[in-house]
């Protein structure tokens, strides 16, 4: 996907770590723009540089961005609140690499000057400078525990420095070109560097000696970046993208990909994405990374995707330490800090205010910001690995409570044990059956509610009076327990015969989710939609409800019809769970269908969006249908009227 992200040249870009989906770019015009990666329409527009942006950063939970211009200054911008948050200057030239913290509030920059500085967004000041490099700093990375920095340099030169005691650990020398990114490994006291001499090479951090050097590679290395469970590294080239191991040293495949000079690499739902600009124009590209090979063999010394995380014994050089991530971040000696920050840190004054005041952020596409920021969504990604079929509650809880708020038996549901919860909702809505007709001693006819409520004290359609003797003086009845009894027992077994049919479906169903396989979610809505009954749906959608993160696109296509006949069934709760199943989809899908329909048709040949807009038309046709029957419903009194209204609301640009 292309876009022009500026009115003039491109000068930097950055994806965000967190999503994988957020991408931000600066250029010339001195903006920074929020997108989407995606959709085509700018989020946010941010202003305040007076100088073009040479360096972007995103934190981990993609809140903040921080950017630095050619003049040396550096903007801290808050995107849920819209507004600048910091402006730190110091540098006395450009700033060429930035680097969040991973727990604290802290960000390292990196000058044309040679410096690099440590910042504390709270207190709007420099807390220590770094110097030792003799040339630019063109890479920084803080280590997945937040005790070191690690930059590179045009110098040649990656240097490893202690935040604790602020001063430099280790020089590695080696490279013979300029250095121009860094990556720690995620789990061991590895670090990977890249640089212009086209070549990669590993570090260990405990021994401080090379691993290993890749030598083979044609072009300068401009990315890297490890899996997320450190079996194998990243490398993008020029219109290339490398999978390296490291012991000993291997290239385990090569992907040809038109990107050109990539910028930067991101991983989301096992899926590798690259950006790269030229001119005014970014272009994202995506790889799919079940189909590359991660290693040949499984190599000594790494993380394997079905072992726990554990320490390795340190019996071979192979072996490293990982790293213990402390739940606070690092401090500094309150003496080393003052004797800094004395002289570097730099005081509110008018001229910062005005700064403040005259940075802006304009929002470029109201909808899509208030998604994404207001509240911030989780991105749908992939279930982790040996997943229970009820899917726990505790996950994503905010998100999860606003889901199921609508469902009493959902309330119920939140404040029982693991084992307790299948129970609880098949139980909820196995009386919720039609119950057959049993053979009752009066001839008279009964109006059954066209809404049959979820919450009731006894059975519906039934009377007490129907089990009991007829008789025509009431003051003469006296009741006999067995006779009672034994007119309650008639349609015991009827009854048992629906119970436990339910019951084999939902096994079945289970059966198939129990597969630890992301489309086994999918198979198992198959399966309950083939059985025909409603009732095993609404289990089925009840818990997946409760877990947004397992909707898919496929999901919908499945379920959408399955909704239409839930909100026109005469059980409440039935039209609870599809109300709660439509607003997630709507507030999720709703937008990214609405989007891939409206963009122009592609050049060539794209299996996977043309697979995409098809399951897109699909949802968006089923939609439409849905939309006639909330119109219809909107009209009710009570809490099912104020649903429906909500959803019509969500559904409007349909229309």
């Amino acid at each position: 996907e292309e876009i022009v992200a500026h009115s003039s040249n491109v000068s930097s870009v950055v994806l965000g770590k967190g999503s994988g989906r957020m991408l931000a770019t600066g250029g010339d015009d001195c903006r920074v723009n929020i997108w989407s990666v995606s959709k085509p329409n700018c989020i946010m527009s941010l202003t305040g540089h007076t100088t073009p942006i040479e360096s972007l950063q995103v934190n981990p939970n993609e809140k903040l961005i921080v950017a630095g211009s050619r003049s040396g200054s550096i903007r801290v911008w808050d995107l849920e609140a819209a507004k600048v948050l910091r402006t730190l200057p110091g540098h006395k030239a450009n700033i060429c690499s930035l680097h969040f913290h991973p727990f604290g509030s802290f960000v390292a920059s990196g000058s044309l000057d040679t410096n690099i500085k440590l910042w504390d967004v709270r207190r709007k000041g420099c807390i220590f400078t770094f110097k030792g490099h003799t040339e630019a700093v063109r890479c920084l990375r803080f280590s997945p525990d937040g005790k070191w920095v690690a930059s590179a340099a045009d110098d040649h030169t990656v240097k490893l420095w202690d935040l604790t005691a602020g001063k430099l650990m280790f020089e590695f020398t080696g490279h013979t070109g300029p250095v121009n990114v860094v990556e720690f490994h995620p789990n061991e006291y590895l670090l990977a560097s890249g640089s212009s001499d086209r070549t990669v090479r590993f570090w260990d951090l405990e021994k401080f000696q090379v691993v290993s050097c890749i030598e083979e590679e044609a072009t300068p290395v401009r990315c890297v970046l490890f899996n997320p469970d450190g079996c194998c590294l990243y490398s993008g080239f020029q219109d290339s993208l490398r999978v390296y191991g490291w012991e000993p040293e291997r290239c385990f495949d090569v992907v040809l990909v038109n990107w050109g000079k990539v910028a930067d690499l991101s991983i989301s739902n096992n899926q590798l994405i690259g950006v790269s600009f030229a001119q005014s124009t970014v272009s994202s590209f995506v790889v799919d990374l079940s189909r590359v090979p991660k290693s040949d063999s499984v190599p000594h010394g790494l993380i394997r995707d079905d072992q726990p995380l554990v320490p390795p014994t340190p019996t071979g050089s192979s072996l490293r330490r990982i790293y213990d991530r402390p739940s606070t971040s690092c401090s500094k000696p309150q003496s080393r800090v003052k004797h800094n920050s004395e002289s570097e840190r730099h005081s509110p004054s008018s001229e910062d205010d005005r700064d403040e005041k005259e940075s802006k952020a304009e929002i470029q596409n109201q909808e899509d910001y208030k998604e994404i920021f207001q509240p911030k969504n989780a991105i749908c990604r992939t279930p982790p690995r040996n997943e229970p079929f009820p899917a726990p509650p505790e996950d994503e809880p905010g998100t999860a409570k606003e889901a199921v708020k609508p469902s009493q038996a959902a309330d119920v549901q939140t404040a029982l044990p693991k084992q307790e919860l299948v129970c609880t909702v098949i139980c909820e809505s196995l009386f919720l059956l039609p119950l057959p007709p049993i053979a009752s001693s009066t001839s008279l006819t009964r109006t059954e509610p066209s809404v049959i409520p979820a919450a009731r004290n006894e059975p519906i359609g039934l009377k007490a009076s129907d089990f009991l003797p007829a008789v025509k003086n009431q003051s003469q009845t006296e009741l006999v327990d067995e006779e009672a009894m034994s007119q309650i027992r008639k349609g015991h077994e009827t009854m048992c015969v629906v119970l436990t049919s339910r019951h084999k479906n939902l096994d079945a169903v289970r059966a198939v989710w129990s597969i630890s396989d992301i489309k086994a979610r999918h198979n198992s809505l198959d399966s309950a939609v083939a059985i025909n009954d409603l009732s095993v749906v609404v289990d089925l959608l009840n818990i997946v409800n409760q877990k947004p993160s397992l909707w898919k696109l496929d999901l919908c296509t499945i379920v959408l019809p399955q909704i239409e006949k839930l909100l026109q069934s005469k059980y409440e709760s039935y039209v609870q769970t599809g109300c709660t199943s439509l607003k997630l989809i709507l507030q999720r899908f709703l937008p990214l269908i609405t989007d891939i329909l409206a963009a122009p048709p592609s050049v060539g040949v794209d299996i996977s969006r043309e697979e995409r807009l098809h399951k897109c038309k699909l949802c968006y046709k089923q939609l439409k249908n849905i939309s006639n029957v909330v119109k219809n419903k909107s009209g009710l009194s009570g809490r099912h009227g104020s649903a429906f209204r909500e959803l019509l609301l969500l559904m409007a640009v349909l229309d």
